[in-house]
């Protein structure tokens, strides 16, 4: 029986199709089960072979969940906002709306053919207006709100204007950037517009100036992460640190929550931790320390630090090369090496900055004094200490921290001990453990004691406070490109302190226009320069920066659960029933951004009501990458028309070059005749052979395009149908892991697939018997179904395959045809080969589709073995084995032992004793 796998998976894509075999409903009496994938980015490339790992892992306990009778929502989208999609629109010559829908079109044609169980009723597209309306309106709902601190929640801002009526701001406990203290009268008599900028500094959606990276080739603002080394990770662009009006969204409002938050996910602890370093919270207190420029000054610097008790310890104080007060600190016979030094450290990235091992800093000419001691200490600058932490600024104990002591070292500054630690011999230079010393008032105190000591005091004398810290910072919201969602927002002028106003919900989506000229230039985005979009007619001005990418991923995941309503981003019966997603896959790249913010805007709609759970992502799991495997051809250097073959390489001189791997066939060997088409300009090359061939090298690496490693799915899914492509992606190992792609094994998977083909046919025709199946076809039947049960739970799908082998294996060397072992078969193969088992069941007349039918269920009674193959000892030594059944009592048990010929052998002389030990062995003494 000759299997057409193709024409197999298009009659089961139209009976799937037709039948809407996965369409899923809001309104059901099975559990709910809500599995998705991190969405993708539909790049033009379309998808390679590395790409849909994780989708097709998802899917087969998707498949499997569903079969074990939940009602199973696994949907699928398209991430299609941002720089990427606009740079190929712009390469191209087309509108990136166009080349969007152009990649999503691939991208969905793709998955479609992997036989992916998304139901495509809810699929979304961040760059659909009806989408981004949505997008737009959580925006607003985040300009309208405030957070506060009593109540640890998102509040409306009208009851923050109910307050300040009351009693102006001096009780408000809120999430905000510094404002001045008023009463209720002061409120009441500030103007419209001057209560507008009150309250612009307490809402959670706000405008405020920060260092940005800024890219001038991209014309940008860009992401810590989207800089390397000064430069654009796209594009490869000059970056420089810059300050810039922007919208931020308050993050830091809910940093304890999201700390709080990771103690009820299921996810790695890595993550976790990824996560709990980047929120950073920190205790301690924060100090003032009074400028003397060099007469005394009213001028101060606030620094932040968890260790207050090495005040007495601080020799010199080091600010942050963009802190505020740096310009105006340094002296005129410093400000020379202080510009070089910050215009230096304006091309490095935070990430490099806190990686940096080199010391390197400058002083800026000025001192501050000690609060306790009024001794003068220098301030400096360096690279090592942030703006975006604590104040921007650290007083410095070279003797309690190691950065501090190498700076100290390195700029022969001093270096007071204040700790003694010869009671704890084993504590590191940050352990918070040891004894005052040459600290003045602290002396003799145990370090706890004096931290909190200090504290006190500082309080008390009114310079400064005990203070949470957190490294997290609110993150610019703001891109000036052209392809992102518009913000819904105008402004009554073009000044640089205009106040920003929203537009009515009525007006929304307030859609990009479609033009095709999209430039930008003189830092304003590409919508400014669209004056007849940005300009309205009753005079005022549309914002012309849009939002990031991360904007639509952090929330996308909610509108799956209803996503053609048009009356809200999700009905509250569809948000109440589906509540969040119980398992999440994707990249552990997303650690820190899309991970975080997606917690951060899942709180807030909580907050306001529309949600009722606390984390959008019950449990996460990571998936590993597939690498691709890179061919090399090898030139003479000194010939580069003439490539050696790679076993002969020790005899030349040579430097490398990727070659497509579709020219290589599997024993890497190069087709030359290929190779001279594939590069023109090498069509007269030479090739230097062994054994009259050309062996390519071979290289593991991350598939890439400019490696030439990639693979397309359409390409094996055509060569070898999908239910193999699926298989052997999930055979490749464990999904948590990188693995190379070898094309090589993928024939083993085919032979497997072909094997249980066989299953069903006598002398190569469809042939399934009635009989009744052994106990040994049962026993293989249900120790599959309890090793691929076990193993789907742990999403070990790799294992699942090596049992299905196993499995057919047994079956095939009992020539089993018969229905009651291949129909449950059929199920228990049906989430990993979807085609394959449909097809198979439809052949058996059965009704529906398999993959609404019940998972088969295992029955131990199979899996309890009735016979034990007892090594025989005579007198201590292993003399024979011998099968029996584990039901035999002694006495019968010695007749059969006792007539089987190798044991005579050894027991001519009568046995004295014997032994059975049931299920273990026999004991014979002769």
């Amino acid at each position: 029986m000759d299997i057409q796998f193709n024409e197999i998976e298009q009659q089961c894509h139209d009976f799937w199709e037709n039948h809407h075999i996965y369409r899923v409903n809001n309104n059901s009496s099975r559990p709910k089960f809500y599995i998705l994938d991190m969405f993708p980015y539909p790049s033009g490339a379309g998808l390679h072979v590395g790409h849909p790992l994780g989708y097709i892992a998802t899917d087969i306990y998707a498949r499997y969940k569903r079969m074990k009778g939940f009602n199973v929502l696994h949907p699928m989208g398209f991430d299609a906002f941002g720089l990427p999609a606009e740079q190929y629109a712009i390469q191209t010559g087309q509108h990136p709306a166009v080349t969007t829908a152009q990649n999503i079109a691939t991208y969905k044609k793709q998955l479609q053919l992997i036989g992916l169980n998304f139901d495509w009723e809810r699929q979304v597209n961040t760059s659909d207006p009806n989408f981004y309306r949505w997008t737009q309106w959580i925006f607003l709902q985040f300009f309208d709100s405030w957070y506060n601190k009593n109540s640890d929640r998102a509040e409306p801002i009208a009851t923050l204007i109910a307050a300040f009526e009351q009693n102006g701001n001096k009780n408000i406990k809120a999430a905000c950037t510094d404002t001045a203290s008023f009463d209720a009268a002061q409120w009441k008599a500030m103007s419209e517009e001057e209560q507008q900028r009150v309250l612009l500094h307490y809402r959670l959606a706000y405008l405020g100036e920060s260092e940005v990276w800024w890219c001038e080739g991209l014309n940008s603002v860009l992401a810590n992460d989207e800089v390397k080394d000064g430069f654009s990770e796209r594009g490869g662009f000059p970056a420089e640190r810059r300050k810039m009006r922007q919208w931020f969204l308050r993050i830091t409002a809910y940093a304890d929550r999201l700390l709080q938050g990771l103690n009820d996910i299921e996810w790695s602890e890595s993550i976790k931790e990824q996560q709990r370093h980047w929120i950073g919270k920190s205790q301690g207190a924060e100090i003032d320390f009074y400028l003397t420029l060099p007469a005394p000054s009213e001028q101060k610097v606030r620094v932040f630090t968890t260790r207050p008790d090495t005040i007495f310890g601080v020799t010199f104080m080091v600010l942050a090369p963009e802190h505020e007060l740096v310009s105006s600190i340094t002296t005129a016979e410093q400000r020379n090496d202080v510009e070089a030094y910050i215009a230096y450290v304006k091309r490095r990235s935070e990430r490099e900055r806190q990686a940096e091992k080199k010391i390197s800093g400058v002083f800026t000419g000025a001192y501050v004094t000690h609060p306790f001691t009024d001794e003068p200490i220098p301030v400096w600058i360096s690279e090592y200490v942030l703006a975006g932490y604590g104040t921007g600024a650290i007083m410095a104990v070279p003797a309690d921290d190691e950065r501090d002591y190498n700076f100290a070292k390195h700029f022969n500054l001093p270096i007071v001990d204040i700790i003694d630690k010869s009671k704890y011999p084993n504590a590191t230079i940050e352990d918070k453990l040891g004894v005052m010393i040459n600290s003045d008032f602290l002396d003799g105190m145990e370090v706890p004691a004096a931290i909190e000591e200090v504290i006190r005091i500082v309080e008390e004398e009114g310079i400064g406070e005990g203070r949470i810290n957190y490294r997290l910072r609110d993150a610019g919201f703001s891109r000036q490109r052209f392809w992102g969602e518009p913000f819904p927002i105008v402004y009554h002028s073009e000044a640089a302190d205009a106040l920003p106003y929203p537009i009515p919900v009525s007006e929304l989506p307030l859609e990009l226009p479609s033009v095709q000229n999209y430039s930008s230039s003189g830092g304003k985005a590409p919508l400014y320069h669209i004056k007849e979009w940005a300009f309205l007619p009753n005079g005022t001005i549309r914002e012309t920066d849009t939002m990031p990418g991360n904007a639509g991923s952090s929330w996308y995941y909610l509108r799956y659960m209803d996503a053609q309503n048009d009356q809200t981003f999700a009905s509250p019966e569809a948000l109440n029933y589906w509540q969040q997603v119980d398992f999440y896959v994707g990249g552990s790249e997303h650690a820190v951004g899309h991970l975080l913010y997606a917690r951060m805007w899942h709180k807030f709609l909580c907050d306001k009501g529309y949600l009722h759970t606390q984390e959008p992502f019950k449990k996460l799991l990571n998936q590993g990458m597939i690498q691709g495997r890179s061919n090399m051809v090898y030139r003479l250097k000194d010939q580069p028309n003439t490539f050696v073959s790679a076993g002969l390489l020790h005899q030349y001189e040579c430097s490398a070059m990727n070659v497509w791997v579709n020219l290589v066939d599997r024993d890497d060997y190069l087709d030359l005749v290929a190779f001279k088409q594939w590069r023109p300009d090498l069509a007269n090359a030479e090739f230097i052979l062994e054994n009259g061939k050309y062996k390519c090298g071979v290289e593991v690496e991350k598939m890439s395009k400019s490696k030439f490693n990639t693979v397309s799915p359409d390409d094996m899914i055509a060569q070898y149908g999908a239910d193999c492509f699926r298989m052997f992606e999930m055979f490749l190992g464990p999904i948590e892991q990188h693995k190379p792609w070898d094309t090589k094994g993928i024939e083993g998977v085919s032979k497997f697939l072909r094997k249980f083909a066989r299953l069903f046919e006598r002398n190569e025709q469809w042939s399934i018997s009635d009989e009744a199946p052994t106990r040994e076809e049962l026993k293989i039947l249900h120790r599959a179904i309890k090793k691929i049960s076990e193993d789907i739970e742990r999403f070990s799908h790799n294992t699942c395959v090596s049992a299905f082998m196993v499995c057919v294996n047994d079956l095939g060397a009992l020539q089993c045809n018969k229905i009651a072992i291949l129909e449950p078969l059929l199920r228990l193969l049906a989430p990993f080969a979807p085609f394959i088992t449909e097809y198979f069941w439809q052949k058996l007349d059965k009704t529906g589709s398999i993959h609404h039918a019940a998972f088969p269920e295992l029955d131990e009674q199979y899996l309890v073995e009735s016979d034990f193959e007892y090594p025989i000892m005579i007198n201590g030594k292993l003399r024979s084995k011998i099968v029996m059944p584990l039901d035999l009592d002694e006495t019968a048990a010695q007749n059969i032992v006792l007539a089987d010929e190798k044991v005579q052998q050894w027991t001519n002389g009568g046995v004295k004793r014997f032994i059975l030990v049931k299920g273990r062995i026999v004991n014979i003494v002769a």
